[in-house]
């Protein structure tokens, strides 16, 4: 198969990319988008088949559930069976943070609904992921698709996150029709993951909504270790170089092997072969750190090394992304 890859950079550029994709999607195909997190892998949400070719490419097992991108708010009535002051705070949160990183897991309508995300497509839970994307690409598929699109990374499965076009290129080049080049994504971190439940919100995975942000609305509980998998990014080991990845602890020296490895650092750093400074404000090493930790894998390198980051805002985020990659 050969991929192709289109711009999609100005309005007239976006229109005749929607088009196309939307074509794609309509068929039962797939293609990759950009959203303002990371590039997804887009299908029909409501075409089951569809679906198990998303997770075919990605090589992805069937018990990771993938994230529903829809028009707005008043899907969330559509695809949900939430009532009273679940779908009340659902509302609430969508109002204040759709379009944008938000991914919020609710209980799931039943198939036999009208409207239903198809039973793979959630992996089997009775739960479903809903985000309302910013970015005008995934915004205008949906909208020539006519109904919702599900999207979860464009990459091989547990891999490092695309956030350019060239990165989905480097993962499934051959493997897909259709990829849409928007441009660098913004954020550069996966979206937030909340499960909304009656009076609280469980965080089940940090980004770029931060969980002093939710508060506002409800207390936030952090997902245990022994949480079952009900959203994407949940498990132990993902986002990961091929190149071994060690957390170093704040005030550890150089490690034996720097000579022969690199490091991830945000802020100055030094003494190993290879070195990917990043600024210290989480918000600004965001949109940079799958990048960087891309170069850091394709440098050959023995290892990689990275310091951590305080855990405050998005800082939650960056090292929940570290831990899983440097997990074996």
């Amino acid at each position: 198969m050969t991929t192709r890859v289109i711009p999609a950079q100005s309005a007239t550029e976006v229109a005749a990319a929607a088009r196309e994709a939307a074509d794609l999607l309509r068929q039962g195909q797939c293609a990759a988008l950009p959203t303002e997190t990371v590039y997804g892998l887009a299908c029909d949400a409501l075409n089951a088949r569809a679906a198990t070719g998303v997770f075919a490419v990605k090589e992805r097992p069937a018990f990771d559930p993938l994230i529903v991108h829809v028009a707005g708010t008043p899907w969330i009535e559509r695809l949900t069976a939430a009532q009273g002051t679940v779908l009340a705070l659902a509302q609430r949160l969508a109002e204040e943070f759709w379009p944008g990183p938000l991914t919020m897991v609710l209980p799931a309508a039943e198939e036999g609904d009208e409207v239903a995300v198809p039973d793979l497509v959630r992996s089997g839970l009775p739960t479903v992921a809903l985000r309302s994307s910013a970015h005008p690409v995934m915004r205008a598929v949906i909208e020539s698709l006519g109904g919702p699109v599900a999207a979860p990374s464009a990459n091989r499965f547990g891999r490092i996150s695309p956030v350019a076009a060239q990165h989905v290129l480097e993962e499934l080049d051959g493997r897909i029709p259709l990829v849409v080049d928007g441009g660098p994504c913004r954020h550069g971190l996966e979206s937030t993951i909340v499960q909304v439940e009656d009076g609280r919100l469980v965080l089940l995975r940090p980004g770029p909504v931060t969980r002093e942000d939710l508060e506002r609305f409800a207390p936030v509980e952090r997902a245990t270790g022994k949480t079952p998998v009900a959203a994407p990014g949940m498990l132990e080991s993902h986002y990961a170089p091929r190149t071994p990845l060690k957390i170093l602890g704040e005030q550890e020296g150089l490690p034996a092997d720097a000579g022969e490895s690199g490091l991830l650092a945000f802020g100055s750093g030094g003494g190993f072969a290879v070195v990917e400074e990043l600024p210290s404000d989480p918000v600004a090493a965001a949109p940079l750190f799958f990048s960087a930790l891309r170069r850091l894998d394709a440098s050959d390198v023995r290892r990689i090394y990275a310091r951590p980051i305080p855990e405050s805002g998005l800082g939650m985020a960056l090292m929940d992304r570290l831990r899983r990659a440097a997990h074996d």
